[in-house]
């Protein structure tokens, strides 16, 4: 089976003034061109045993690691065989990092910089990067130090956070990138498509790019504004399959963060930042990245017309292998503040769970190997959760609702718990994380077997005698 990444994400992120609780917040929804492909949810100690001296499986991109390494979380492929793809984690210094948000560069630009065969990949990337930084700017600095040096073999988008900043980093080219900091009382959605917009290279306490960048646009006449360096202009693509597949997701999720905003969802022109009419809290990000248009005529599980169900691609999708939520919260003890949110399913019917960053594991069964099916195992409960509740949907929509508000209420009482303990350590945060990830897999299992009753007697190979036979 051959690895697809492009096309495949949906981002989120907010700044500390915009959430309910004082947060800083980014989500992602890593999503395959495939329904299955087995994730794992793992943490990595404090200088554990490794090659510092790195080679990417997936196209032999190489570097040299520091020599200290921090204790993070990841969730990497289950098969290593084409890269690691470790996706997202938080480390011990409360840093989160959630890469990558595939995108395209134009072609005008490639072909002045075209990405490199062994840059750096989406494969390498957290694995590289997130051990070694103690803030959101240092994992920018330093993946963008990796990305000048050595070259870019893809166009992403990376996330990240820290307690009091929330930068989006963009890899434009394959030598150049710019970041932005997400304002603290402002959120963005990202889906596929480069979203930075004017660069103010003078306000470096916001804006972060690549050495000259500036030049090589100048030098190159890219810039198709003129004076203005609107970043997503010069390097980004404007397509009819960007108005259908990437920019409706935008579009919804600024209806739902800010319903006031009259937008249209193939608009090329969706602002990056938005501010939102409510506070977010995480089960508003739960409920978005689970989104499939809902309300509208463009919901797949609606009732519009067959072209309007299929006419834009969903945030919430089958396909969705890994949906996290890193949280960095600031009003509690550091040890406590990194709360990775996750879900190993699609969002729309599976739910998430709240785990400490800084425990030394997550569950047992979350690390385990599960290419083949396991019906116990975290990632295939999911799954088959996720088959059972879409195939009637409509006719269980009571039930699934029921079940999402549920696991939902249960995630902020296992937090709220988790917070009050008296004693916390690594081993005694990893134990409660185990005690969680159980809790949430026995519920799991209750909702299947309503699932499988409900769709049972949903039959169509069903029979009913006549009386008057």
């Amino acid at each position: 089976m051959n690895r697809h990444t492009h096309q495949a994400c949906t981002s989120f992120l907010a700044g500390k003034l915009a959430t309910l609780d004082g947060s800083t917040l980014i989500a992602r929804n890593e999503d395959n061109f495939v329904a299955i492909w087995p994730k794992r949810a793992i943490v990595h100690p404090a200088n554990e045993d490794r090659d510092r001296h790195f080679v990417s499986k997936g196209n032999a991109f190489t570097t040299t690691l520091p020599e200290q390494a921090y204790h993070y979380t990841a969730m990497p492929d289950t098969d290593p065989s084409e890269g690691y793809f470790e996706e997202s984690g938080i480390n011990n210094q409360n840093v989160a990092m959630s890469a990558t948000e595939s995108a395209y560069t134009n072609s005008r630009v490639l072909g002045i910089d075209p990405l490199v065969t062994d840059g750096i990949a989406e494969d390498a990337m957290l694995t590289v990067v997130l051990p070694y930084v103690d803030s959101a700017q240092a994992g920018i600095q330093r993946l963008g130090q990796l990305v000048t040096e050595n070259g870019a073999a893809e166009t992403n988008g990376v996330l990240f956070s820290d307690a009091e900043e929330v930068w989006y980093m963009e890899i434009v080219s394959g030598h150049h990138w710019v970041a932005q900091r997400i304002p603290d009382d402002a959120y963005a959605v990202v889906a596929n498509q480069l979203a930075i917009e004017d660069v103010d290279f003078i306000d470096t306490k916001n804006f972060l790019t690549s050495p000259g960048i500036r030049q090589f646009v100048q030098e190159n006449r890219l810039n198709p504004d003129g004076n203005r360096f609107n970043s997503r202009h010069i390097f980004g693509t404007q397509t009819i399959d960007d108005a259908h597949y990437n920019t409706p997701r935008v579009w919804y999720g600024h209806k739902l963060f800010t319903p006031s905003a009259l937008e249209n969802p193939s608009s090329q022109d969706l602002p990056f930042i938005r501010h939102a009419e409510r506070k977010i809290s995480v089960g508003a990000v739960e409920e978005f990245l689970g989104s499939h248009y809902q309300e509208t005529p463009f919901d797949p599980l609606g009732s519009g017309s067959d072209e309007a169900k299929h006419q834009f691609r969903a945030v919430g999708l089958s396909r969705t292998q890994n949906s996290h939520i890193l949280q960095i919260r600031r009003n509690v003890a550091p040890v406590l503040a990194g709360v990775v949110w996750q879900c190993l399913g699609n969002p729309a019917f599976s739910p998430y769970l709240p785990f400490y960053a800084q425990g030394d594991q997550v569950g047992l069964a979350y690390g385990e190997d599960n290419a083949a099916y396991n019906g116990e195992n975290p990632y295939w409960a999911n799954k088959l959760l996720d088959v059972l509740s879409e195939a009637h949907y409509h006719q269980n929509r009571k039930l699934l609702a029921n079940f999402l508000n549920e696991t939902q209420a249960a995630g902020y009482q296992r937090l709220h718990l988790g917070d009050q303990q008296a004693t916390v350590s690594a081993a005694s945060l990893g134990q409660f994380n185990a005690e969680t990830a159980d809790a949430l897999a026995q519920a799991i299992q209750v909702q299947t077997g309503k699932l499988v009753q409900a769709n049972a007697d949903l039959s169509a190979l069903t029979f009913t005698m006549d009386a008057g036979l």
